[in-house]
């Protein structure tokens, strides 16, 4: 379906560079910002939900605290199941909510659904990293407060948030009272039919082990119902005050709280800071939980929150130093693209031991699984802004090849698949057409790790993590396929499913066997790199894994009689074997209210016409651009991009890239709004359920990969830069092997300076640009 003209719409929240601004408070708009206005640090995720709780309409929140990586695991039940199911689904719980402070005011509590509101604001900062709400609120009996809270999720340690909480006494002598607690129990969401949302459960996941008021802080001790990890929440409180003040420490239930009286006189503000912090026996020993959780509130403690924010505001200072993307005369874009590369920040996991969720830590949406959004869409923006995080993300799969390998095994396969949903490595996909054929995953991870190694040099993660992942995945698929003899000889690869879900178990997947025929030969080419360069390394892997000669061989011949099917008359690559031979859906019958077609079509409907979710044969022409010409791109795209639904929000940004490299700025920079701001203009109608963090990297790839033109060939950066007649200029910086390039793209003009680094080569248009410090290279457009 082609795609309509694009209308951007009214926007939901005020254009601001730097922020994300609400000025008035609706309960029908409550929780889609409730996702907006998380907050995180790639481990702690808290959604935007309200100190004090939410009173308004019934339906319209969800309070979210979320750990990335804690989950519990639970029995798949299936009315009609068949051997090799996945057994257990993993879900990242909603975990103790910490953040509760109530505050009543000569006994009358605050809450926006009472008394008068004023003045209200919420701004989420991402310079500083803080979510910041300013109300000037009276209460039923006329007395009147100025509050100002403040709540971060500490870069500098991924264990801590903290909140400050100022109110000032308008119009009254009098007391106000805050209340922090902490609530243990925690309901689980309802089963929906919905398949991007969870499952839902009626029994807890987390089962109460203890709770105290210690001396210097309360804490309360959790186990997971099934996977039995531990879990320690604990706060603890400083308060700042003119006088004195009164204590009352209360335990009912799952529930601590600590109520802290304070006279004050009119004028007079009292401040109440709150440290929280989290610890799970994933990460450490049991015995250790309760001494680093002391600790931690110690330290901060000492350090105050003043400290606390002047931390943040560093670490993004060198965030931003290497992501921000400025875009001259476009404030909605502007906007759009710095809170994609803010929330992408705010989710993703650091330690080798956790990645990032379809939803990050925003909502429960898609239950907190990865996917192959990882390697696809976010490694790229980290590769190139964070390399050291984008190798932590590639370390993941490297401590999760185990798991693969049993995954392999129990698909009666040699080496190892990588599952398509997962929390911890273990396959979680329920539906199988959708999920566990969709084995391009293995091959998208070894895209990802070429690319990675291409752009930092880091040939230490090849040789002693990325080679064993490459390998056994290779394994895989030269066990998975076949040389068909009805096919010549050449190499075919049955049974699967590619990108696009509406076209499932399929033979010769166009994308996945180019995907799997460019895996092949990097993984036979690494190993010729081992044995010649590191051959100890070689002979570890040939020792640990029995890899042989012959296989080596096998995979170079693989490569070589690959299958892609194409179809001579159109010109094109057809999607598999049997797409083009299917009728064409009928969308000028298919009404709106229909999208998308998976929640108003069986399978099987949808499964036997030409109509795409996503991008498919489109994305391997991005990704694989230097195996085609640009009339093969050109002729390919017309044909399936009004097949094409977008009802996948990873597909518009593809469409974004492919539309600037064919020539087509208008479309590009359509795609590419309806991108940028998938989660702000609340596109798809289900930002209330998480942020779509694949498409806000996508956002960020059709900048540098669609209108900077940007591609990374045989160890090349070049750029083909395009600027969208809506822009006055756009700016970007590029890390690539230790430099830090700054590009820069007017009307007339791109300018290339190396910011860091000692020199640098690159093409500009194909011509050779060779950089050095302090010697910006312009050239015109």
């Amino acid at each position: 379906m082609k795609m309509k003209p694009y209308v951007h719409p009214e926007p939901l929240y005020p254009y601001r560079e730097w922020s994300l601004e609400e000025e008035s408070f609706a309960d029908g708009e409550n929780q889609r910002s409730e996702s907006l206005f998380a907050v995180g640090n790639g481990y702690i995720g808290m959604r935007g939900n309200f100190e004090e709780g939410y009173h308004g309409t019934e339906g319209t929140s969800v309070n979210g605290n979320y750990l990335n990586g804690f989950y519990d695991a639970e029995p798949i039940i299936y009315p009609e199941g068949a051997y090799g199911y996945a057994v257990r689904n993993q879900a990242m719980l909603n975990v103790t909510d910490a953040k509760i402070i109530g505050l009543s005011v000569e006994g009358h509590a605050f809450h926006l659904n009472a008394g008068t509101v004023h003045r209200y604001k919420r701004t989420l900062d991402m310079r500083k990293g803080v979510l910041r709400r300013e109300v000037d609120w009276e209460s039923p009996g006329g007395h009147r407060v100025s509050l100002i809270i403040t709540r971060l999720a500490s870069f500098g340690n991924k264990h801590l948030a903290a909140i400050h909480y100022e109110a000032t006494a308008l119009n009254f002598d009098g007391a106000i009272t805050f209340a922090s607690a902490m609530e243990g129990a925690i309901a689980r969401p309802p089963a929906t039919d919905d398949p991007r949302l969870g499952a839902g459960s009626e029994l807890p996941s987390l089962l109460p082990e203890g709770m105290e008021h210690g001396g210097a802080f309360s804490w309360m001790r959790q186990r997971t119902r099934h996977t039995r990890f531990v879990l320690l929440t604990a706060m603890s409180h400083a308060l700042e005050t003119p006088a004195g003040c009164g204590t009352n420490r209360k335990a009912a239930d799952q529930r601590l709280t600590e109520e802290f009286s304070v006279p004050l006189c009119s004028g007079e503000t009292a401040a109440l800071t709150k440290y929280i912090c989290y610890h799970t026996s994933k990460d450490y020993p049991e015995e250790e939980l309760m001494s680093r959780t002391g600790e931690l509130l110690r330290s901060a403690a000492h350090a105050g929150f003043r400290q606390l924010l002047a931390e943040q505001e560093a670490y993004l200072d060198e965030f931003w130093k290497r992501a921000d993307v400025e875009i001259a005369g476009d404030p909605a874009l502007q906007q759009g693209i710095r809170f994609n590369a803010f929330q992408l920040l705010q989710s993703v996991g650091r330690d080798g031991a956790t990645n990032i969720g379809a939803k990050g830590l925003t909502g429960e949406g898609y239950e907190g699984h990865y996917f192959w959004d990882t390697e696809m869409y976010m490694l790229p923006f980290f590769t190139f802004t964070r390399p050291d995080i984008a190798r932590s993300l590639l370390e993941f799969r490297y401590h999760t090849l185990g798991k693969a390998r049993e995954r392999a095994a129990i698909m009666s396969q040699k080496g190892a698949l990588y599952p398509w949903r997962t929390i911890d490595g273990e396959e979680n996909s329920s539906y199988f057409p959708a999920g566990t054929a969709q084995a391009h995953i293995n091959a998208d991870i070894a895209y990802a790790i070429r690319q990675y190694v291409l752009a930092t040099g880091d040939t230490d993660f090849l040789v002693s993590q990325g080679a064993e992942i490459l390998f056994e995945t290779s394994r895989f698929w030269v066990d998975l396929g076949h040389f068909n003899p009805a096919r010549d000889g050449a190499f075919c690869i049955d049974a699967v499913t590619g990108p696009d879900e509406y076209t499932a178990i399929v033979n010769n997947n166009a994308y996945t066997n180019l995907m799997v025929r460019s895996q092949l030969e990097y993984a036979a080419g690494t190993a010729d790199l081992l044995r010649s360069s590191y051959p100890e390394h070689y002979e570890r892997l040939v020792r640990a894994i029995g890899l042989t000669e012959e296989e080596v061989r096998l995979w170079r011949k693989a490569a070589a009689l690959m299958f892609v099917p194409l179809d001579e008359r159109l010109g094109i690559i057809a999607q598999d074997d049997t797409f083009l031979s299917k009728e064409k859906w009928n969308f000028e019958q298919t009404p709106e209210d229909k999208y998308p077609l998976l929640l108003h079509f069986h399978p099987l409907v949808i499964y036997r016409h030409q109509v795409l979710k996503q991008a498919d044969v489109v994305l391997a022409l991005f990704l694989l651009g230097e195996q085609f010409t640009l009339e093969e791109k050109i002729r390919n795209y017309q044909y399936y991009e009004p097949l094409t639904t977008h009802d996948s929000s990873l597909s518009p940004c593809i469409h974004s890239i492919m539309s600037a490299e064919i020539g087509d700025l208008e479309g590009a920079y359509a795609y590419f709004d309806r991108t940028v701001r998938m989660d702000l203009d609340d596109i798809n109608r289900n930002a209330k359920d998480g942020l779509h963090t694949a498409a806000m990297a996508g956002s960020w790839m059709s900048i540098i990969n669609g209108f900077g033109g940007m591609r990374l060939r045989d160890g090349v950066l070049s750029f083909q830069p395009r600027l969208p007649g809506q822009w006055e200029s756009c700016r970007f910086r590029i890390a690539f092997r230790g430099c830090l390039l700054e590009v820069s793209i007017g009307r007339e003009s791109t300018l290339y300076t190396l910011l860091e680094g000692d020199a640098l080569e690159l093409l500009h248009m194909g011509l050779r640009v060779s950089l050095s410090p302090g010697q910006p290279a312009s050239f015109s457009l």
